[in-house]
């Protein structure tokens, strides 16, 4: 693996982030063509690390020109990079509408190998990452290595241009979903994993299958978030879109730092979720929507610093 020495961290501060980098090629509305680099849990990685997290990130790159301008961005971001070798670095080729909202094209390389991992305090894990192979073995090997031992994070994020299976793969998400403390989806990752049925009857089956917080974004239509015994709801915050490139991955990383803030982490990650009361719940919520309708104020994926985030009143 390459990269720099790891940088200290606070006592609640080891995070482990685990998943694909790329680089997004943006082809705009307006014609114009533009390469950033991006990936979901890259994107999760950057804002743990502008909220001033100093996340890990275990991920695939190439020794090419995407795969250093990807180190870059990212290690600018207080990111540790640990980078497996691949051929190259993957790309994922976004089209956007005229109302900003991306579809997306891949081309992926992720093959990871794993050794017995170092105590952490949280563990995120999420999209092509936990489902493509070979690499997918991995991550889930990871899971359970921390399972009841970190806060254990997944967030989905369902590309459904790269799945082969639909079957196997809703079987391998669920059975992540079974295994981990806490999810966040879109309604439209609901949708495809459990087609027909209503969001809120999902929500109640992923925690009965184990989840202690399940939490649903929906865009426009803002954030639900519920525990066994507590529920909030949140609106989106109203804001002009330059497209939705990261926006909910955004809203997964400030999920995390507030959890974290709040002492939810280790091997008591569990039971403090499970104390916490819908007023704690909405707080969390209103923050991660802050945050992400910041990211989708400007163009890519773009995430505040700690110190955007807590201005009174930040211009979007």
């Amino acid at each position: 693996m390459a990269g720099k020495a790891r940088p200290e961290t606070t006592v609640e501060g080891k995070i482990l982030v685990v998943g694909e980098t790329l680089v997004d090629i943006l082809h705009r509305a307006d014609g114009t063509i533009e390469e950033k680099p991006g990936g979901s849990c890259a994107n999760v990685a950057l804002t743990l690390g502008r909220l001033n997290r100093t996340p890990r990130l275990l991920t695939v790159l190439g020794e090419d020109s995407h795969g250093h301008t990807a180190r870059a961005w990212l290690e600018k971001s207080a990111v540790w990079v640990q980078a497996q070798q691949a051929a190259r670095t993957s790309t994922a080729t976004a089209r956007l509408n005229a109302d900003g909202a991306a579809s997306y094209e891949f081309d992926i390389e992720w093959n990871l190998t794993i050794e017995q991992a170092d105590p952490i305090d949280a563990l995120h894990i999420g999209s092509i990452a936990a489902t493509l192979e070979p690499g997918a073995g991995a991550v889930s090997d990871l899971v359970d290595q921390h399972r009841g031992r970190a806060l254990v994070s997944y967030d989905p994020n369902i590309r459904a241009s790269l799945v082969g299976n639909p079957a196997r793969t809703r079987q391998r998400v669920l059975s992540l979903i079974g295994r981990v403390d806490v999810v966040k989806a879109s309604d439209e990752d609901i949708a495809w994993l459990h087609p027909g049925e209503a969001v809120d009857d999902v929500l109640q089956q992923w925690l009965e299958m184990g989840v202690v917080l399940a939490v649903v974004t929906a865009g426009a239509a803002g954030a639900i978030a519920v525990t066994k015994c507590s529920r909030a709801s949140v609106e989106a915050v109203p804001v002009t879109v330059e497209d939705t490139v990261g926006a909910g991955d955004t809203f997964m990383g400030t999920l995390i730092d507030g959890l974290i803030a709040g002492g939810v982490f280790g091997r008591g990650a569990r039971q403090a979720i499970a104390t916490m009361g819908p007023l704690q719940l909405s707080s969390l919520l209103e923050r991660c929507a802050r945050s992400a309708a910041i990211t989708v104020s400007r163009p890519g994926a773009d995430p505040p610093t700690r110190e955007e985030l807590a201005q009174e009143g930040t211009s979007i």
